[in-house]
This record gives C-alpha cells, sequence and structure tokens, in this order.
C-alpha cells in the first residue's frame, strides 16, 4: 500500500471512517529536517506491514484545522487511528524498530 497525502477535507474518509481499520497519521512539513529524515522509514514500514496498517501524510502547512483538532504543537507527530478512534501519538523522530514495535503494540 503507498502513502498518500491527505488533507482537512479527507481526513474523515481516510481515517476515521469505520472500515479505515489501523491507519497511521503522519503530521509533516516540507521544512521540517525530522519529518524528511522520518519519510524514508515510514516507507520502509510500509513495505514490510504492507495490509497491517494504513500510513497517510497532513502537511500541517496545507492541513490545518486537522492538526488544531488533534492539538499537534510540534512535528513530526504520528498518530495511529483504530477504527476511526485515535489510540496512541508519538512525537519526534522514532527509529524504525522502536516506531514498528509501537505500531504492532496498538493494532
Amino acid at each position: 500500500m503507498a502513502i498518500v497525502e491527505i488533507t482537512d477535507q479527507t481526513f474523515n474518509k481516510e481515517v476515521e471512517s469505520a472500515d479505515a481499520g489501523s491507519v497511521l497519521v503522519d503530521f509533516w512539513a516540507p521544512w521540517c529536517g525530522p519529518c524528511r529524515m522520518l519519510a524514508p522509514i515510514l516507507e520502509e514500514v510500509d513495505g514490510e506491514m504492507g495490509d497491517q496498517v494504513k500510513i497517510v501524510k497532513v502537511n500541517v502547512d496545507n492541513s490545518p484545522e486537522t492538526a488544531g483538532k488533534f492539538g499537534v504543537m510540534s512535528i513530526p507527530t504520528l498518530m495511529l487511528f483504530k477504527n476511526g478512534e485515535m489510540v496512541s501519538k508519538a512525537v519526534g523522530l522514532q527509529p524504525k524498530e522502536q516506531l514498528v514495535a509501537w505500531i504492532k503494540e496498538h493494532i
């Protein structure tokens, strides 16, 4: 499954809808160094975990409503949703092993 960029307009459909399953949301911005370092890690996780978790990205500059709704104060912020409900949140750059363990713990 490919990582997709979502917006304020598509967040509900992609993340909060009942059939979404487990979704990892990456709140990021192009000017954020740690966010750019996290991107290839998320690509690897996406390749390894496949259908177990859907990964989406929200650019906080382009989608301020969604970032505000979830109280995103610093980026990168990762939020894990299960069946439309946020179940866990992590702030900052995460090593791949830690990220995978965190996801598996909550899905």
